[in-house]
């Protein structure tokens, strides 16, 4: 009978803890769904579908305050540790009080896929978003980590410059150089995906070759904030302030976000004027000019803009190509044909870490399947980025745009001219709208004074030809391509 009694209190004792362990798997998948949905509107659809709708919520471990984090491949748990660990971070500890910190990493149960590379060759692995590199030591305690460095691979020699961002590429130089920049702080602004975390790595490993015992401080302003408020809360600020400070260089990403926060902005004034007044370097990143931050106290915004602010622009389709083949060293003996390259570099558009990553998915998917990367494949295994990066060009758009350039009246696109200098630009025309949009040789034609599709093709085929006999010719559908494109 005892035994009986033991036995059914046992089992009560586990199922108790069962419906604990239930209770609590549902409100974690609540709070999950609402962390989900912000970071959807955030991130936009495309990268939210690939990559945090497939995280599944492990459990938290009560004593270190860790909550787990699977997805389905150690490639994709890399990509999103890459991106996006701090605003997980943050939005967890935003809903639940107990979590410290959250550890992404591949679902325990899942088949490995093999191990792909990013960027120039390299693993994903946390990048500027989470790390805080210190040299010459470490730091322990309250305050920061320091278990993640600077990346690798993310160096001068990898950056590719262009005309795009030959200005900040070459401000960044020189703050990483022996001498004493003649500006500080360097503001790098830049859309997403344009290089400037690359360009915050590459000052870092820059100083250190210049300056091989000096300390630097790394990290997003996202991550700031979380040291910050997690030092603030141990009473443990004095030692805070007193390792900021003592950094030689300072490189801070993603500055936009500390919008809104008054203390930790007068801690971060503070700290750029300790750091100026001892003639120390400041590297701050964002996504819009110190002039476009709402929210930003007066005086911050001064200290920001009071050095040297340089843009990186959108790469124009030389860079891209100039990017994609730099990339491709990496994968050699691979073969990818130029017309896939031209291909990418003409379609995705928006963003050149988008560009790239287009270029390693293709690459993947070509190796783990064995297939030949070609023209098709791209077509059919891109469809998201490749739909998500196409601006529609118009008729009307192309005939503008060729008028402007070659110094002719609109209305000559319609017209029934025979002179070379009329006829040469038409035809160009002809072939542009034939190359950037879906239009059929019978509707272009109804658009150039409604002539027959039989001059159409015959303008498409010529101006084909003409490219190749005619540097001149090419130099001008080029030009014009880049117009049109950008």
């Amino acid at each position: 009978m005892v035994h009986r009694i033991d036995k059914a209190r046992a089992t009560r004792r586990h199922s108790d803890e069962d419906l604990m362990e239930d209770a609590e798997a549902v409100n974690l998948a609540a709070d999950w769904s609402d962390i989900s949905q912000g970071l959807r509107k955030d991130l936009g659809h495309q990268l939210h579908s690939q990559w945090i709708k497939p995280i599944q919520v492990g459990g938290i471990n009560k004593e270190t305050g860790t909550l787990d984090l699977f997805l389905p491949t150690e490639f994709s748990a890399n990509w999103v540790k890459d991106r996006f660990h701090d605003r997980l971070q943050l939005a967890w500890k935003i809903a639940r009080s107990e979590v410290r910190e959250v550890n992404i990493q591949v679902h325990p149960g899942r088949r490995q896929l093999p191990e792909l590379r990013l960027d120039d060759g390299r693993r994903a692995a946390n990048d500027g978003a989470s790390a805080i590199a210190v040299a010459a030591g470490t730091i322990g305690d309250a305050g920061f980590t320091s278990s993640v460095g600077l990346d690798p691979s993310l160096t001068f020699a990898a950056f590719v410059t262009g005309e795009a961002n030959v200005l900040a590429c070459n401000a960044a130089q020189r703050m990483a150089a022996t001498e004493q920049p003649q500006f500080s702080p360097l503001y790098l602004k830049a859309a997403t995906g344009q290089g400037k975390t690359h360009l915050l790595h590459a000052i870092g490993h820059g100083f250190l070759q210049a300056h091989p015992r000096a300390r630097i401080f790394y990290c997003s302003a996202e991550r700031f904030m979380v040291e910050f408020v997690q030092a603030l809360k141990a009473n443990q600020m004095i030692e805070f302030k007193a390792r900021l400070r003592s950094f030689d260089l300072l490189l801070v990403d993603d500055i936009q976000f500390i919008i809104g926060k008054a203390s930790a902005q007068e801690e971060l004034l503070y700290t750029i004027d300790a750091l100026l007044a001892e003639g120390k370097r400041l590297v701050f990143a964002a996504d819009r000019a110190p002039q476009a931050l709402d929210g930003v106290e007066p005086r911050l915004l001064s200290r920001l803009s009071m050095g040297l602010v340089a843009d990186i622009a959108a790469a124009d389709i030389e860079l891209r190509k100039n990017i994609l083949e730099s990339k491709l060293k990496r994968f050699a003996p691979l073969n990818v044909p130029d017309d896939v390259v031209d291909f990418l570099a003409r379609t995705i558009t928006r963003n050149v870490r988008e560009l790239v990553g287009g270029l390693n998915k293709l690459i993947a998917y070509a190796q783990l399947t064995g297939q030949e990367v070609s023209l098709n494949l791209a077509e059919e295994q891109l469809t998201d980025i490749l739909s998500a990066n196409r601006r529609r060009i118009t008729i009307d758009e192309i005939q503008r745009t060729v008028c402007q350039f070659y110094r002719i009246d609109r209305s000559e696109m319609s017209s029934k001219r025979r002179a070379r200098a009329v006829v040469r630009p038409r035809q160009v025309a002809m072939y542009l709208s034939k190359v950037l949009t879906p239009r059929s040789y019978p509707e272009i034609g109804r658009k150039f004074g409604g002539r027959d599709h039989s001059t159409v093709i015959h303008a498409v085929r010529l101006i084909e030809d003409l490219r190749q006999r005619d540097a001149d010719m090419d130099g001008d559908v080029r030009s014009l391509l880049r117009q049109l494109e950008s």
